[in-house]
């Protein structure tokens, strides 16, 4: 699988510090970062990263030496998952030469990891097969606050690139990070700092250094960036100097070199057999347009089994898809595959495509500065269309024209969509020399809409009868139908029973729970009926207090701190609802909601209610467009929620006549 060669390549070069030691006691250096003084933290750090440093020696025939050294301090009984070492390796192309770890408990008392405790696991469980293992020793379970864990490793490797990446810190607090490169006579190194002010190397000889000292704990706020957005990482190239022997790994110098040696490697793939030929033209025979031919073929990859085989990764398979012939008539195959069958399939009925590499997870993940394959770690495909073919995942490049965006491993977001963790992405088209980074689509909020229509039934005892019919399209429908096809029948029920119950209809009894998914057409539709005792409380046996919100859609944005430190993301999405509530017999309306209507450049938001024909409309729409909204703006954008989520938790109030 394309993703799992990323974590794979991040580790291959790594990092050092001092000779491992031998003897029962701790070493040295663990005993000197255990010493370090350490600052007040808020309660919800539970951890903090003492050292976390990485010496990495080069040889010019290839060789890597990675030595990592690491410690850190337990603080509490939730931070005890921090004491685990994990060194990772691929069986093909270097090996874990030894790793050793230590736990100083808070009485003093030392005790010794080694080869008993070591672990040798997988990297993938779900792949079939992957040269990417890791080595991990876990002192979790001993780790008691107030105890320090650490451990060294030095692992032997071979890379295909010379380029690397070292991550200062996750969320957890660090006092000091380092990463040490080590390179023959006659090469030199360069670096980009992303997250954080540049770091620049001390240099001596051909030995460079990157340190950070004292890094805040990363809070976890909601709807904020990714943690790979937030914490300060580095991207290393290094390379021999002009004239001496040439280096045994490859490293890039922009983009187009990078969509070239991908091109290299992808298009010889994609070549169509005639059992290949023969199936696309069956697939497409009653089609009458481009869309409906791309339709057809993208429904059959979709159907072809994921499954990941992943040998030679320290020389570049995991770059390489297999080709088309071998996984069309195994019927399997990982993303990369998946999208080398679709090129060859489309290539056979005429219609051009080639390979996209993305990050899926964060779209903010990579940057144009550094060009490197290493930034990615999922394959989708760009299909060119003529202009008779619309949709909202179309982009336009400058030399190749229209494409379409699709991703044939997600098989809940159909032809014309984009999976919401991709839209907005710098992706790489790989087509050689006409390759470039480009901006993923983003949909529109409106192509990703939830409309609801609820009909609710109110007894004088303040028991309700719920009908609701929902509608989803777009990644709206995406997220509904993974949630549908995920999960047992049981457990889709609690999920419904939890959107009930968390509108407050705590007694409720479900009759009917109805999905009827299309995904050719990207919607997903939902029946659900159900009856509460007791939901709107009879105060004074006079009034009863009815809150409309009796389905939670789970759209709301909750944003409650007071201040923030990290931007705030929003999706692309739309909803829209309409409740209408018969009055109780013997009883009228005493108090509504006041209507709402807001705008802002991020979204707009309506909602009224009113009496009609002894009924109740309770109607609602927001409009939120894709943004990252400043620190700055904060006190705007919650705001402009907490307005929204006030006026829909506000009740209606009825009166005996």
């Amino acid at each position: 699988m394309f993703q799992r060669l990323l974590i794979v390549v991040f580790a291959l070069l790594g990092f050092a510090a001092p000779a491992l030691a031998a003897g029962d006691d701790a070493p040295a250096w663990l005993r000197q970062a255990a010493a370090a003084n350490i600052p007040q933290y808020d309660r919800q750090v539970h951890a903090v990263v003492l050292l976390n440093e990485k010496n990495v020696t080069v040889s010019d025939d290839g060789r890597v030496t990675t030595v990592t050294t690491y410690a850190v301090r337990i603080l509490s009984r939730e931070g005890r998952g921090a004491a685990v070492a994990r060194e990772i390796y691929l069986t093909d192309s270097g090996k874990v030469r030894e790793m050793r770890a230590w736990l100083i408990r808070p009485s003093g008392d030392v005790k010794r990891y080694g080869k008993d405790e070591t672990l040798d696991v997988s990297l993938a469980d779900d792949d079939v097969y992957n040269e990417a293992r890791a080595r991990t020793i876990s002192a979790s379970s001993e780790a008691d606050a107030g105890a320090v864990f650490g451990y060294q490793a030095t692992s032997e490797s071979r890379s295909v690139f010379t380029q690397d990446e070292f991550e200062f810190q996750d969320r957890l607090p660090a006092l000091v990070a380092r990463y040490t490169l080590t390179l023959p006579a006659n090469w030199h190194a360069s670096s980009i700092t992303f997250n954080h002010a540049n770091v620049e190397p001390a240099i001596s000889g051909t030995t460079y250094s990157w340190e950070l000292k004292n890094l805040p704990y990363i809070d976890e706020e909601p709807h904020s960036p990714a943690v790979t957005n937030l914490a300060p990482r580095l991207a290393i190239s290094y390379f021999p100097a002009d004239g001496a022997k040439p280096a045994p790994g490859r490293f890039f110098a922009n983009w187009t070199e990078v969509s070239r040696w991908l091109s290299e490697l992808h298009d010889p793939q994609a070549i169509p057999d005639d059992k290949l030929t023969a199936k696309a033209k069956e697939l497409t025979a009653g089609t009458k347009t481009e869309f409906e031919r791309i339709q057809a073929i993208a429904r059959y990859v979709q159907s072809t089994q994921y499954i990941s085989i992943q040998i030679g990764l320290g020389r570049g398979g995991g770059y390489r898809p297999h080709p088309a012939a071998e996984v069309f008539a195994k019927s399997y195959g990982d993303c990369k595959d998946k999208d080398n069958l679709m090129r060859a399939m489309l290539k056979a009925v005429g219609i051009t495509a080639y390979p996209v590499v993305v990050y899926a997870g964060d779209p903010t993940y990579v940057r144009e500065e550094w060009a490197s394959p290493q930034q990615f770690n999922h394959c989708i495909i760009a299909i060119r269309v003529s202009d008779e073919t619309q949709a909202t995942s179309i982009v336009r490049h400058p030399a190749l024209g229209r494409l379409l965006i699709f991703d044939a491993t997600d098989d809940q977001t159909p032809v014309g969509d984009l999976p919401d963790h991709e839209q907005g992405s710098l992706a790489l088209i790989v087509a050689g020399s006409d390759g470039a980074l480009m901006r993923m689509p983003t949909t529109p909020p409106e192509a990703n809409r939830w409309e609801r229509q609820a009909e609710v039934n109110l007894a004088p005892d303040g028991s309700i009868t719920v009908a609701v019919r929902d509608l989803a399209v777009g990644q709206s429908a995406a997220r509904a139908r993974r949630m549908f096809k995920n999960r047992s029948r049981q457990d889709y029920l609690k999920i419904i029973e939890g959107w009930i119950t968390t509108g407050g209809a705590t007694l409720a009894k479900l009759t009917r729970v109805e999905p009827e998914d299309d995904p050719i057409a990207g919607r997903f539709a939902l029946r659900i009926e159900f009856a509460a005792d007791r939901y709107a409380p009879l105060m004074r046996d006079r009034l009863l207090v009815f809150k409309p919100g009796v389905v939670s859609h789970g759209q709301s944005v909750w944003l409650t701190s007071a201040s923030r430190k990290h931007p705030v993301v929003l999706a692309a999405r739309a909803y829209t609802e309409t409740m209408r509530v018969t009055l109780p017999a013997g009883f009228e309306v005493d108090e509504i909601p006041e209507p709402l209507r807001i705008e802002s450049s991020f979204g707009a938001y309506a909602a009224t209610c009113e009496v009609k024909d002894g009924q109740i409309i309770f109607t609602r729409a927001l409009v939120q467009r894709a943004a990252t909204i400043p620190v700055e703006q904060y006190a705007e954008v919650r705001s402009f929620f907490a307005r929204i989520n006030a006026v829909e938790d506000a009740p209606v109030v009825f009166a005996k006549k």
